[in-house]
């Protein structure tokens, strides 16, 4: 992150900064953070490309956090093709954006409603039949639907009654059988496939 984003965030600790996509990616690869928040627009490589290149070339890649000025769909969409878990506006609260950051570090999916409902409602739906040939159990299906309305492993396994243990086993299936690199990609196939529509509560 740069030194101005880093001195918005104070309270949350940091371990490195970075003046462009070039040094983020050498610094990330140095420091091996758990999270990296990757600003979009930098010098020499922007944010959506340090970040494919962070990802794809890490035996350990960290979860990426992409944040930019603009709800831009674009942005939105080659984020997450990146791999990133999680996108943030920096217009946001500073307590907002570190609470984002810890989220994601907890294995938690960030992506603001508004940008995943126009970016899905702007293809074609399909149907639940579409997803991949491994078919998610029901409970999986309902796990999904609640990650979708952006509920965390601990508030799905108080909504079920279970342990947390339990709802990190059917989120880590539920990620193997849709073939999705995170939770926040898991949450776009359901919407791609229609399992879950924008706007009706599961």
């Amino acid at each position: 992150m740069s030194g101005t984003l880093a001195g918005r965030l104070a309270g949350t600790p940091a371990v490195g900064e970075a003046a462009d996509g070039v040094e983020a990616v050498e610094r990330a690869r140095q420091l091996r953070p758990d999270v990296v928040l990757m600003d979009v627009r930098m010098p020499r490589l922007n944010g959506i490309e340090a970040t494919w290149q962070l990802l794809a070339e890490s035996a350990e890649p960290p979860k990426v956090v992409v944040i930019t000025t603009f709800e831009n769909d674009g942005y939105v969409t080659a984020a997450l093709s990146a791999g990133a878990s999680g996108f943030v506006l920096k217009r946001l609260p500073v307590p907002q954006i570190a609470e984002a950051v810890r989220a994601v570090a907890a294995g938690e999916a960030i992506l603001f409603p508004a940008a995943l409902r126009r970016m899905v409602t702007a293809r074609p739906l399909g149907s639940a039949e579409a997803l991949p040939q491994a078919a998610l159990t029901g409970r999986e299906e309902e796990v999904l639907r609640l990650m979708a309305t952006g509920l965390s492993n601990p508030e799905i396994a108080e909504s079920f009654t279970v342990s947390l243990e339990t709802v990190k086993t059917h989120v880590g299936n539920v990620l193997t059988k849709l073939g999705a690199q995170n939770r926040t990609h898991a949450v776009v196939i359901a919407y791609e496939t229609g399992l879950v529509v924008p706007g009706v509560a599961g």
